[in-house]
């Protein structure tokens, strides 16, 4: 598939597994990047975990890992590591997802990999950050969700500690450490200096949850304990109706006023009249808005919120989101051709006026490019490590 976007010509030497990393390189790829995954001879862990048309290609690995070229190598030799320095020489990105000490010890931390190429941007992806005393920990989303005290919010919330229900951590740390790499890209491109950078997820999810959660901790001394009073009051979900649930926020004092006005609550009055009021109150005023949403069905209440600009929204199922007709509209999904089959892939969330990205194509079975890419980079295509492999 041709290479579109805004990152069309830049090339990506991809040695992360699991989620994190992937899902970095996965929307450079989307946005024209040519993303060349290395993976050892068993490969990725997340091939085979998820519901899959074959082994070794499960939907998760699938979805993370579209656009790329797999590329076999066995790096505790010292062939495989001759062949990723060619592949390092000529990339412009280096991003891998091993502790340092396990990068180092292969030879390629950034010291060996700048020598080869010094104006490369080297990304590491770790679950702590080097400096700290935790860097040698291992890290799944599960154990960094705990760190940065998302369990403890879901305590807050429903009584009882638990994670939310997507890997977030991952997420959000893979998105960093795209934007991480882009700006490292950037600075490249006004000065010809390449770099090293480092993303940790326990930091990046410990800053993300600090964002509105920081609140009066932050300052010194502090002037109440961490915690954003809104995201934890226990009444904070969405509401019931007569035939349903509906999420709908009724905040500003526009939208308050407007919603009174309407509706005629019995409970409302001048003790509620103000943001500053319903704020200090906030875990009373969603009781009372959930006794009120229990008068009506959900489309009726959805009519009347949107007629006033209040937000509003039904709460969907994850099989709903693939025949949501806004989402259709804009074009999100996006289904492709692939050996097992079409395969329907939510694309890109952004959108370009002159360089527009787009699903960059099918994932890779295990070592499916290993030939092409050597024959393209002037490597040996008889040496052993650079034999195809192939599962399926």
């Amino acid at each position: 598939m041709k290479h579109t976007g805004p990152l069309s010509g830049v090339r990506v030497v991809d040695l992360t597994a699991m989620v994190m990393g992937p899902y970095c390189t996965q929307i450079m790829a989307d946005m024209g990047a040519d993303v060349i995954k290395v993976e050892p001879p068993a490969g990725d862990n997340t091939r085979y975990i998820s519901d899959g048309p074959e082994p070794g290609m499960s939907g998760v690995f699938v979805n993370v890992n579209r656009g790329k070229r797999s590329v076999v190598l066995d790096l505790r030799t010292d062939a495989g590591k001759d062949v990723l320095r060619g592949l390092v020489a000529q990339a412009d990105v280096f991003i891998h997802s091993m502790r340092g000490a396990a990068v180092s010890a292969l030879g390629f931390g950034y010291d060996e990999v700048s020598a080869i190429n010094e104006t490369i941007v080297y990304t590491n992806c770790y679950g702590y950050g080097r400096r700290g005393p935790d860097a040698n920990l291992t890290a799944y989303d599960d154990t960094i969700q705990a760190e940065c005290g998302l369990p403890s919010v879901q305590e807050r919330l429903t009584g009882e500690s638990g994670y939310v229900g997507t890997i977030i951590a991952d997420k959000v740390a893979g998105m960093t450490a795209l934007y991480a790499t882009m700006m490292a890209l950037f600075h490249r491109e006004r000065t010809g200096e390449g770099q090293e950078v480092e993303v940790a997820m326990f930091e990046t999810m410990a800053a993300f949850m600090l964002v509105e959660h920081a609140n009066g901790a932050m300052f010194s001394p502090p002037l109440g304990p961490a915690g954003y009073p809104r995201a934890v009051a226990p009444n904070r979900r969405p509401y019931r109706t007569k035939d349903g649930q509906i999420s709908a926020l009724v905040y500003n004092d526009k939208q308050w006023g407007a919603f009174v006005e309407a509706v005629r609550p019995p409970w409302a009055g001048d003790h509620l009249a103000t943001l500053e009021q319903r704020v200090a109150r906030i875990d009373t005023v969603y009781a009372l808005l959930g006794e009120t949403f229990l008068e009506r069905t959900t489309q009726e209440w959805l009519d009347l919120l949107r007629s006033l600009d209040i937000p509003a929204a039904p709460v969907r199922t994850l099989d709903e989101l693939f025949d949501n007709p806004h989402l259709e509209a804009v074009g999100l999904f996006e289904e492709v051709d692939t050996q097992t089959g079409p395969v329907r892939f939510p694309g890109p969330p952004t959108w370009f006026s002159r360089t527009p990205g787009r699903v960059a194509g099918p994932a890779p079975r295990l070592g499916e490019h290993t030939a092409e890419v050597a024959d393209e980079f002037r490597l040996s295509p008889t040496d052993s490590h650079l034999a195809r492999t192939d599962r399926s």
